[in-house]
Protein backbone atom coordinates (compact mmCIF):
# COMPACT_ATOMS: atom_id res chain seq x y z
CA UNK A 1 0.00 0.00 0.00
CA UNK A 2 0.81 3.53 -0.52
CA UNK A 3 0.92 5.87 2.09
CA UNK A 4 -2.13 7.56 1.16
CA UNK A 5 -4.13 4.19 0.32
CA UNK A 6 -3.09 2.90 3.84
CA UNK A 7 -4.39 6.42 5.54
CA UNK A 8 -7.54 5.75 3.57
CA UNK A 9 -7.85 2.36 4.16
CA UNK A 10 -7.72 3.24 7.82
CA UNK A 11 -10.21 6.03 7.85
CA UNK A 12 -12.60 3.58 6.50
CA UNK A 13 -11.95 0.71 8.95
CA UNK A 14 -12.39 3.47 11.53
CA UNK A 15 -15.45 4.23 10.16
CA UNK A 16 -16.94 0.72 9.99
CA UNK A 17 -16.00 0.31 13.86
CA UNK A 18 -17.52 3.49 14.88
CA UNK A 19 -20.95 2.38 13.06
CA UNK A 20 -20.51 -0.62 15.22
CA UNK A 21 -19.21 0.47 18.96
CA UNK A 22 -19.00 3.48 20.80
CA UNK A 23 -16.36 6.14 20.31
CA UNK A 24 -14.92 4.96 23.73
CA UNK A 25 -14.31 1.05 22.46
CA UNK A 26 -12.54 1.50 19.64
CA UNK A 27 -8.46 0.89 20.22
CA UNK A 28 -6.05 1.79 17.55
CA UNK A 29 -4.97 -2.12 17.17
CA UNK A 30 -8.57 -2.58 16.47
CA UNK A 31 -8.30 0.15 13.38
CA UNK A 32 -5.11 -2.09 12.14
CA UNK A 33 -6.74 -5.43 12.25
CA UNK A 34 -9.79 -4.69 10.74
CA UNK A 35 -7.55 -2.74 7.87
CA UNK A 36 -4.70 -5.44 7.50
CA UNK A 37 -1.74 -3.19 8.43
CA UNK A 38 0.86 -3.22 11.48
CA UNK A 39 0.66 -0.76 13.91
CA UNK A 40 3.58 0.44 13.07
CA UNK A 41 2.24 1.40 9.20
CA UNK A 42 -1.01 3.37 11.10
CA UNK A 43 1.29 5.49 13.18
CA UNK A 44 2.82 7.05 10.05
CA UNK A 45 -0.30 8.59 9.13
CA UNK A 46 -2.59 8.60 12.84
CA UNK A 47 -1.09 9.68 16.28
CA UNK A 48 -4.34 8.19 18.08
CA UNK A 49 -8.58 7.75 17.25
CA UNK A 50 -8.90 11.41 17.77
CA UNK A 51 -6.94 11.91 14.82
CA UNK A 52 -8.73 9.35 13.07
CA UNK A 53 -11.63 11.57 13.56
CA UNK A 54 -10.20 14.49 13.26
CA UNK A 55 -9.38 13.08 9.43
CA UNK A 56 -13.36 12.18 9.13
CA UNK A 57 -14.21 15.76 9.29
CA UNK A 58 -11.14 17.19 6.84
CA UNK A 59 -12.09 14.16 4.53
CA UNK A 60 -15.82 15.25 4.49
CA UNK A 61 -14.46 19.04 3.76
CA UNK A 62 -12.47 18.14 1.36
CA UNK A 63 -15.22 16.46 -0.91
CA UNK A 64 -17.85 19.16 -0.16
CA UNK A 65 -15.08 21.56 -1.34
CA UNK A 66 -13.88 19.56 -4.65
CA UNK A 67 -17.70 19.82 -6.13
CA UNK A 68 -17.09 24.40 -6.23
CA UNK A 69 -16.59 27.30 -4.52
CA UNK A 70 -18.31 30.67 -4.95
CA UNK A 71 -17.57 31.29 -8.40
CA UNK A 72 -19.18 27.60 -9.05
CA UNK A 73 -21.89 28.05 -12.05
CA UNK A 74 -24.43 26.19 -9.68
CA UNK A 75 -23.89 29.30 -7.53
CA UNK A 76 -24.88 32.28 -10.38
CA UNK A 77 -27.38 34.69 -8.80
CA UNK A 78 -27.84 32.76 -5.79
CA UNK A 79 -27.64 34.75 -2.45
CA UNK A 80 -26.10 33.98 0.69
CA UNK A 81 -28.75 31.70 2.41
CA UNK A 82 -28.92 29.71 -0.99
CA UNK A 83 -25.73 29.32 -1.57
CA UNK A 84 -24.96 28.22 2.16
CA UNK A 85 -28.04 25.72 1.84
CA UNK A 86 -26.48 23.79 -1.19
CA UNK A 87 -23.16 23.65 0.42
CA UNK A 88 -24.62 21.98 3.35
CA UNK A 89 -26.70 19.70 1.50
CA UNK A 90 -23.48 18.69 -0.48
CA UNK A 91 -22.13 17.69 2.94
CA UNK A 92 -24.91 15.46 4.25
CA UNK A 93 -24.36 13.53 0.76
CA UNK A 94 -21.00 13.18 1.54
CA UNK A 95 -21.90 12.00 4.89
CA UNK A 96 -24.42 9.70 3.58
CA UNK A 97 -22.07 6.36 3.12
CA UNK A 98 -21.10 7.22 6.70
CA UNK A 99 -24.70 7.96 8.20
CA UNK A 100 -24.69 4.88 10.78
CA UNK A 101 -21.25 5.71 12.02
CA UNK A 102 -22.65 9.88 12.61
CA UNK A 103 -25.37 7.99 14.15
CA UNK A 104 -23.34 6.43 16.71
CA UNK A 105 -21.13 9.06 17.18
CA UNK A 106 -24.13 11.34 18.12
CA UNK A 107 -24.94 8.54 20.51
CA UNK A 108 -21.68 8.70 22.07
CA UNK A 109 -21.34 12.34 22.09
CA UNK A 110 -24.97 12.93 24.21
CA UNK A 111 -22.65 10.10 27.33
CA UNK A 112 -18.98 12.07 27.02
CA UNK A 113 -18.62 15.28 27.24
CA UNK A 114 -15.41 15.50 26.19
CA UNK A 115 -15.75 13.89 23.13
CA UNK A 116 -18.86 16.22 22.40
CA UNK A 117 -16.75 19.65 22.82
CA UNK A 118 -14.56 17.80 20.43
CA UNK A 119 -16.67 17.22 18.17
CA UNK A 120 -18.19 21.04 18.18
CA UNK A 121 -14.26 21.88 17.88
CA UNK A 122 -13.87 19.94 14.78
CA UNK A 123 -17.60 20.95 13.39
CA UNK A 124 -16.54 25.15 13.95
CA UNK A 125 -13.16 24.74 11.71
CA UNK A 126 -15.42 22.61 8.94
CA UNK A 127 -17.81 25.32 8.96
CA UNK A 128 -15.69 27.89 8.06
CA UNK A 129 -14.93 26.53 5.36
CA UNK A 130 -18.49 25.72 4.46
CA UNK A 131 -18.89 29.29 4.69
CA UNK A 132 -15.90 29.95 2.53
CA UNK A 133 -17.19 27.80 0.02
CA UNK A 134 -20.42 29.48 0.05
CA UNK A 135 -19.08 32.96 -0.61
CA UNK A 136 -18.93 34.04 2.86
CA UNK A 137 -16.96 36.01 4.99
CA UNK A 138 -15.22 33.94 7.78
CA UNK A 139 -12.53 35.88 8.97
CA UNK A 140 -11.89 37.21 12.36
CA UNK A 141 -14.53 37.61 15.38
CA UNK A 142 -17.31 37.85 13.42
CA UNK A 143 -16.35 34.25 11.38
CA UNK A 144 -15.95 32.54 14.08
CA UNK A 145 -18.73 33.47 15.33
CA UNK A 146 -20.89 32.48 12.31
CA UNK A 147 -18.69 29.23 12.30
CA UNK A 148 -19.78 28.50 16.14
CA UNK A 149 -23.38 29.63 15.09
CA UNK A 150 -23.11 27.17 12.02
CA UNK A 151 -22.38 24.07 14.04
CA UNK A 152 -24.66 23.99 16.21
CA UNK A 153 -27.40 25.13 13.30
CA UNK A 154 -26.09 21.41 11.38
CA UNK A 155 -25.89 19.89 14.34
CA UNK A 156 -29.94 20.22 14.48
CA UNK A 157 -30.09 19.49 10.97
CA UNK A 158 -27.93 16.51 11.48
CA UNK A 159 -30.84 14.88 14.45
CA UNK A 160 -33.18 15.34 10.93
CA UNK A 161 -31.20 13.95 8.87
CA UNK A 162 -30.30 10.75 10.84
CA UNK A 163 -34.40 10.22 10.68
CA UNK A 164 -35.33 11.29 7.01
CA UNK A 165 -35.90 7.67 5.07
CA UNK A 166 -37.15 9.72 2.70
CA UNK A 167 -34.68 9.97 -0.55
CA UNK A 168 -35.55 13.15 -1.58
CA UNK A 169 -34.50 14.21 1.96
CA UNK A 170 -37.60 16.88 2.32
CA UNK A 171 -37.79 16.62 5.78
CA UNK A 172 -34.09 17.24 5.67
CA UNK A 173 -34.07 20.22 3.56
CA UNK A 174 -37.27 21.86 5.47
CA UNK A 175 -35.41 22.14 8.53
CA UNK A 176 -31.99 23.15 7.00
CA UNK A 177 -34.34 25.96 5.34
CA UNK A 178 -35.83 26.91 8.52
CA UNK A 179 -32.73 26.65 10.66
CA UNK A 180 -30.87 28.84 7.78
CA UNK A 181 -33.82 31.60 8.07
CA UNK A 182 -33.99 31.65 12.02
CA UNK A 183 -30.19 31.21 12.63
CA UNK A 184 -29.09 34.02 10.05
CA UNK A 185 -31.69 36.20 11.49
CA UNK A 186 -29.97 35.28 15.31
CA UNK A 187 -26.28 36.32 13.88
CA UNK A 188 -27.02 39.10 12.22
CA UNK A 189 -28.50 40.37 15.91
CA UNK A 190 -25.13 39.07 17.63
CA UNK A 191 -23.21 40.79 14.62
CA UNK A 192 -24.83 44.37 15.88
CA UNK A 193 -24.12 43.69 19.66
CA UNK A 194 -20.48 42.98 18.21
CA UNK A 195 -20.51 46.07 16.19
CA UNK A 196 -21.80 48.27 19.46
CA UNK A 197 -19.22 46.28 21.58
CA UNK A 198 -16.26 47.11 19.10
CA UNK A 199 -17.21 50.07 17.32
CA UNK A 200 -14.43 50.66 15.07
CA UNK A 201 -15.65 47.14 13.30
CA UNK A 202 -17.66 47.37 10.22
CA UNK A 203 -21.08 45.72 11.00
CA UNK A 204 -21.06 43.02 8.45
CA UNK A 205 -25.13 43.43 8.09
CA UNK A 206 -24.08 47.45 6.54
CA UNK A 207 -21.81 45.58 3.93
CA UNK A 208 -24.68 44.69 1.77
CA UNK A 209 -28.55 43.90 1.65
CA UNK A 210 -29.98 41.12 3.50
CA UNK A 211 -31.78 38.60 2.07
CA UNK A 212 -34.23 36.18 3.52
CA UNK A 213 -32.66 36.40 6.71
CA UNK A 214 -28.98 36.21 6.16
CA UNK A 215 -26.70 39.30 5.50
CA UNK A 216 -25.06 39.12 2.23
CA UNK A 217 -21.23 38.65 2.44
CA UNK A 218 -19.14 41.93 2.47
CA UNK A 219 -16.79 39.70 0.43
CA UNK A 220 -17.79 36.55 -2.71
CA UNK A 221 -18.61 35.16 2.23
CA UNK A 222 -31.60 23.96 25.40
CA UNK A 223 -28.47 23.16 23.58
CA UNK A 224 -28.36 20.22 20.72
CA UNK A 225 -25.50 17.32 21.16
CA UNK A 226 -22.62 18.16 19.14
CA UNK A 227 -21.95 17.98 15.87
CA UNK A 228 -21.02 14.58 14.21
CA UNK A 229 -19.24 15.78 11.04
Amino acid sequence: MTSETTRDACLRSFLALVAERPFARIALGDVAERCGVSLAEMRASFASTWDLLAAFFRATDRHVLAEGGPDAEDFAGEGPKERLFEVLMRRLDALEPHKEAVRSLRGSARRDPVLALHLLRLSEASQRWMLASAGIDCAGLAGSLWAKGLAVLFARVLDVWLDDEDPGLARTMAALDRELQTGGKLLCMLDDIAYIAIPWRKRRASAAPARDGAPEAASAEGAPAAPAA
